[in-house]
């Protein structure tokens, strides 16, 4: 078989299949999405310098971490403050959500408290739950992670003392299938408009914020391989005209 002819078949099942994929996209683009969320924390991860980590909350909706007992035998001595350990509540929150477009997935509470040296965590598990109402009718637990940045509160600038909170990107969408079509769920940040995956708060502040998400589907493995072997044909047309001439 000649090696035009075998580009030719390749490109005539590259158009079949952009045709299955971009119905298939314009299928999808048409879906709405709704349902409740809920999520638990996991087990965290202390950090390098995280000799003696302290925290609660593992399996509920409330996390705290660190030692609040920053002077526990004279809580009256000048310069001594007891805020609280650090906390992050997570509450769920109905959606509806076309593809392709930003919806707020929960709400999350940020307290930055003041903790002992070495008790903090790194990083903490979010187990998100999303249950679709039908005719989606899936109930899936999708695994995400927050990365905790805690200053050493050593800065005359309160600015400079704030705690933040970061969305893991590695983790930060997990797939699922309906009707035969794959779907990624995002965890895009705390803004619907910007990307924003990271949340700030003050030395012995409050932040409420919301959790953004996005659903996206995942294209066809054969859709993807009918692109390449397009540009393969493109490139080898290319240098055939260039050595002819």
């Amino acid at each position: 078989m000649k090696l035009s002819l075998i580009f030719a078949t390749a490109i005539s099942s590259f158009f079949v299949s952009a045709t299955t994929g971009f119905s298939f996209s314009g299928q999808a683009d048409a879906l709405t999405f709704s349902g409740i969320s809920s999520g638990t924390w996991g087990e965290p991860t202390p950090g390098s310098t995280d000799t003696n980590p302290v925290y609660t909350g593992v399996g509920g909706n409330t996390f705290t971490w660190g030692d609040a007992n920053v002077c526990p035998s004279n809580p009256s001595t000048p310069g001594c403050t007891v805020t609280g350990s650090n906390k992050l509540t997570f509450n769920g929150s109905s959606f509806s959500a076309d593809i392709n477009s930003a919806f707020k997935i929960a709400d999350l509470t940020y307290f930055n408290g003041t903790v002992l040296k070495g008790t903090s965590v790194e990083f903490v598990p979010l187990n998100l739950n999303v249950s679709f109402n039908p005719p989606t009718g899936i109930s899936q637990v999708f695994d995400f992670k927050l990365h905790l940045v805690n200053t050493p509160n050593d800065a005359t600038d309160p600015e400079d003392n704030a705690d933040f909170v970061f969305i893991d990107k590695n983790l930060s969408d997990r797939s699922f299938t309906f009707e035969g079509n794959k779907y990624t769920l995002e965890l895009t940040g705390f803004n619907p408009d910007i990307p924003q995956i990271s949340v700030k708060a003050l030395e012995g502040g409050t932040n409420r914020t919301a959790i953004y998400a996005e659903i996206k589907p995942i294209p066809e493995p054969a859709m993807i391989a009918g692109i390449s072997l397009l540009g393969i044909y493109l490139i080898s047309r290319k240098k055939f005209w260039e050595n002819k001439y």
